[in-house]
């Protein structure tokens, strides 16, 4: 049995609690926040605390907040010989206090708060300064099913890196596309098939081999049109800044 804490009370928190709370082999012992309204629902489930000061040591400590807040909370855990790990992408394991002993524990995925995730489907970036620890979190992850990789802090900043084009701003994409759709009224559900092929096609190809369309084709007749028909100047700008990537890629 592994006994946890977790810190934080936002989407990554939330969805460890659900995957933790749903394992034989997990226990969280104590979930902690300054304002526990958001977590008190769970309150029949586990011991929610708003005082730092109160918690005991357990097998490991997660802290799944803020970048900017990790080295202030870590500083304030007040307990011996304790494992405590975050869970960004982009915080160095270094930003840990010292008192402790340190590791990182990232879920490369995307939390969204009323979305639920299978844990199969959520790689693990793990990363400590000592062995046995590693054994830890390995031993975590296998616990929900999860994938995991040994990855050092200059590899999963990289990651995290590379997962804000493939994800936020694709994302940014897709809300450009639902607003110029609903423009004139067409139901962005029609493009919905053509963003699951899309990522589907990455699956079994490389990115470039996947590109299509009038930028990969030199289409200056479309292009043009396009960029006509755009009356947003932000879209035009993100229009021709990906176009000319497009075709300075595909030797255009």
């Amino acid at each position: 049995m592994i006994s946890v804490t977790l810190i934080g009370a936002g989407n990554v928190a939330q969805h460890l609690f659900k995957v933790f709370n749903q394992s034989d082999s997990i226990v969280v012992n104590q979930w902690y926040n300054r304002n526990t309204a958001s977590i008190i629902y769970f309150q029949n489930e586990v011991e929610i605390i708003d005082d730092i000061s109160k918690l005991t040591p357990c097998d490991i400590i997660i802290i799944a907040i803020s970048d900017d807040a990790i080295k202030e909370i870590s500083e304030n855990i007040d307990l011996n010989n304790q494992l405590v790990v975050h869970t960004s992408g982009s915080v160095s394991i270094h930003h840990l206090d010292k008192k402790h002993r340190r590791g990182v524990f990232y879920p490369l995925q995307t939390f969204s708060k009323d979305v639920d995730m299978n844990f199969n489907n959520v790689p693990f970036c793990i990363e400590t300064l000592e062995k046995d620890d590693l054994n830890h979190l390995k031993s975590l992850a296998d616990k929900i099913g999860s994938p995991y990789y040994k990855i050092n802090t200059d590899q999963r900043q990289t990651l995290h890196l590379a997962a804000v084009f493939v994800n936020n701003f694709t994302n940014q994409l897709y809300r450009i596309g639902h607003e110029i759709s609903d423009v004139e009224n067409i139901n962005f559900d029609i493009l919905k098939p053509l963003i699951l092929e899309t990522a589907k096609k990455v699956q079994s190809i490389s990115p470039y081999m996947a590109q299509t369309g009038p930028a990969k084709r030199y289409d200056k007749k479309t292009i043009k049109r396009h960029l006509k028909q755009l009356e947003n100047q932000t879209h035009k700008d993100i229009y021709e800044l990906l176009t000319q990537s497009i075709k300075k890629t595909h030797g255009r």
